[in-house]
């Protein structure tokens, strides 16, 4: 997945904020780690903030969500 790409799907989910939004961008998030690494997803996080809006942490290596 593009890095582009990633970021319509996260500002997609983050206009509902659901339990279900939150698992879609883990998942995302997963595809990040797995195609550009754990910098990408970091960065993922500093742009929209995702620690506060959706309780996930920037720490934890996606890379094994959603395989």
């Amino acid at each position: 997945m593009q890095i582009d790409r990633a970021r319509e799907l996260i500002q997609e989910q983050m206009a509902f904020r659901s339990g279900y939004n939150r698992n879609a961008v883990r998942m995302i998030l997963g595809e990040v780690a797995r195609t550009h690494g754990q910098a990408a997803v970091a960065q993922l996080f500093r742009e929209f903030d995702l620690a506060s809006r959706f309780g996930l942490e920037p720490d934890v290596n996606y890379s094994s969500v959603g395989l």
